[in-house]
């Protein structure tokens, strides 16, 4: 782990359901107005358990972003925060993949948390 490794930065937003040496299982759930402090992703599938909006912010660059539950999307390794600018709590699953490139894609906004 680092220390941008988001169980560590936002320990009461994400939690280990499960690791082994290939992946890693968090779980995600924030309310309307919380704020995660940048940390890191390798390359990721997220799984929406809820429909949430937030905004997300890699580098300068800010984005709004909206999904509905049961959405399953594919995140490129990111440094970002997030912030829930809803009226409903975020749930989500995130399966990220370990073994994966750790070299950020330059100026991607994707849907993370």
């Amino acid at each position: 782990m680092t220390d941008t490794d988001p169980t560590i930065t936002d320990p009461e937003l994400y939690r280990t359901l499960w690791e082994n040496d290939d992946v890693r299982v968090l779980e995600y759930r924030d309310v309307p107005g919380d704020e995660t402090t940048p940390h890191a992703h390798p390359n990721t599938v997220m799984v929406t358990l809820t429909d949430f909006d937030r905004r997300l912010t890699i580098g300068g660059n800010t984005r709004d972003v909206s999904l509905t539950a049961g959405s399953a999307v594919w995140l490129p390794t990111q440094t970002h925060r997030g912030r829930n600018i809803g009226s409903t709590p975020t749930h989500t699953i995130l399966v990220e993949l370990k073994h994966s490139s750790t070299t950020p894609e330059p100026g991607v906004l994707g849907p993370a948390t």
